[in-house]
């Protein structure tokens, strides 16, 4: 009786399918978070509409020498006409002269409403920036040298929070416009924001610094700066990021609530939350004039938001998201296949199918 493999050898051997070669080398760490953070839709809808609101708002009225496209500016006071209401029309799409509308004095909302997303939007980057450096600084010395040096700048942390921002800022405000206006209130926000990312990072660098990888540098003879910035910085990336996110979104919340209150930003500059201020007397009878205003902080707070949740699940190790692929003969890959020969080895699997298994 001839076995079943005795004619083994008479089989030609199928010819090995190459591998892809992303597959063989494998994926680097910022592929891998750029390939999570794309499987985000929000965060990708959300980066979208935060540029084409920027490319809106800077392209319309221009920006310092920069002309726009934009016919009127917003310091400019042309006559009221149709009784200052939006000109807006959706179907068939027609902007027309005032597509925002006019205010009591005749000045073009749209216009305003840009030069108030610039401001703001400024403001919200400078807020982050400062915030971030500072925190980055305080929290990575506080946990990379511990001891005194942590001591002192924690205590210095604690004192920072218990200083109300707000009152801090509207005392800012009154003598802002000598200082610099927009510019200083930003940075000064900015100096009293930082507390929350000191403490994260701190927390992130005492868990690094007790990693393998900064042993091996240490004894390589690396310096502690060296440690600091080449070895544990780049593996914290992803709590700053997240974080410095979350602050710009509550920095913009800021600057909104001091100026609605008449302590933020100070005419003839304009945010968006001044705009909301001088026009809440107007909202029974002109709500296009605070509408406005209120959706671009409503839609620039929500980008920065899924932006922020989209980063924290890209730098985040524990998402594990496997998406199951076809095959060419349109066969989804089973679960087992996913399973590595070490986990074969492990479970005492010998590659032979079990009886009354197809």
């Amino acid at each position: 009786m001839t076995s079943p493999l005795s004619n083994m050898d008479e089989v030609s051997p199928a010819p090995a399918t190459p591998e892809p070669e992303e597959q063989v080398r494998g994926l680097s760490q910022g592929r891998i978070v750029f390939k999570r953070f794309m499987d985000h839709r929000g965060a990708v809808i959300g980066i979208i509409v935060f540029i084409l609101v920027l490319i809106l708002a800077v392209s319309s009225i221009g920006l310092g020498p920069i002309p726009g496209w934009w016919k009127y500016s917003y310091k400019e006071t042309p006559d009221i006409m149709n009784g200052g209401h939006p000109t807006l029309q959706w179907f068939p799409f027609h902007l027309g002269d005032h597509p925002f509308g006019q205010d009591r004095v005749g000045r073009d909302m749209f216009a305003m409403t840009m030069r108030g997303a610039q401001i703001s939007i400024s403001i919200m980057i400078i807020v982050g920036v400062v915030a971030a450096a500072v925190g980055i600084l305080i929290g990575a010395s506080a946990g990379f040298f511990r001891g005194k040096t942590e001591a002192i700048l924690m205590r210095f942390t604690d004192m920072i929070i218990i200083i109300p921002s707000l009152i801090a800022a509207a005392v800012i405000a009154t003598t802002s416009r000598q200082l610099g206006g927009v510019w200083f209130l930003a940075a000064f926000l900015g100096l009293v924001s930082w507390t929350g990312m000191a403490r994260l990072v701190r927390g992130d660098f005492l868990t690094l610094r007790e990693r393998e990888f900064v042993d091996a540098a240490r004894l390589a003879g690396a310096s502690n700066r060296r440690i600091i910035f080449k070895h544990i910085l780049p593996n914290a990336i992803g709590v700053i990021t997240v974080n410095t996110t979350l602050l710009m979104s509550s920095a913009i919340l800021t600057e909104t609530a001091l100026s609605y209150v008449g302590l933020g930003v100070q005419p003839p500059d304009i945010s968006l939350g001044l705009l909301i201020s001088q026009n809440q007397a107007a909202f029974s009878t002109r709500p296009w004039l605070f509408w406005w205003p209120g959706l671009f902080i409503v839609i620039i707070c929500l980008c920065v938001n899924f932006v922020g949740d989209g980063l924290r699940d890209a730098f985040d190790p524990r998402q594990k998201k496997f998406r199951l692929k076809k095959d060419k003969g349109d066969q989804r890959v089973a679960p087992a296949a996913l399973e590595s020969p070490v986990d074969d080895a492990l479970h005492g699997s010998s590659g032979a199918t079990e009886p009354g298994l197809p």
